[in-house]
């Protein structure tokens, strides 16, 4: 993987390769920070990344200037990989291991964006509680939003507050906004 753009635009990060990840690709990755880019000044935002994996996305906001990311993921490895990377990068992600579901449970504060990007053969219940917790937990900012990753055999547009989705392959991505 790679970092598109900012402080450590095309740096690439070779992650172990037994992590149990799906890295979120180039295109897809490269179409949500050109969407969030005409919305968002990095600099004086904060992020939630769930489902964190390699960090792939932790990284992208680190190295446009996102001064504060949480990135949770529930494998040992995955958010030893990420902090110790984080850490190279002299990147400000605090990593949690901790299951997405139960982090969002005693989640407390607000962001600006949260990204979740669940395993892809999540089913749409499990997938429903993540926008159910955000906006139970009152989670997102007044402009904030909810950014769900997700393969193109599933649809999310009768969940609420769900605003648009965008398909790029067999990847979606659905944004939800602030209530």
């Amino acid at each position: 993987m790679r970092i598109i753009s900012g402080r450590h635009r095309g740096k690439r990060i070779i992650a172990p390769k037994k992590l149990p990840v799906r890295p979120t690709t180039d295109m897809v990755k490269e179409a949500l920070f050109n969407i969030l880019h005409n919305s968002y000044t990095f600099e004086n935002i904060r992020v939630l990344d769930l489902y964190a994996g390699t960090g792939n996305i932790s990284y992208e906001f680190a190295s446009r200037g996102v001064p504060e990311i949480i990135a949770v993921d529930a494998d040992a490895r995955c958010a030893h990989f990420i902090a110790t990377t984080a850490k190279q990068l002299e990147a400000p992600i605090q990593v949690i291991k901790l299951d997405a579901i139960r982090y969002l449970n005693r989640a407390i504060g607000k962001y600006d964006i949260i990204f979740a990007d669940p395993p892809y053969d999540l089913p749409l219940e499990e997938m429903a509680k993540i926008p159910e917790m955000v906006y139970a937990g009152d989670l997102l900012s007044d402009e904030g939003i909810l950014i769900l990753e997700h393969s193109k055999h599933l649809a999310l547009e009768e969940l609420p507050g769900h605003a648009e989705s965008r398909k790029y392959g067999g990847s979606v991505l659905s944004f939800f906004e602030s209530k």
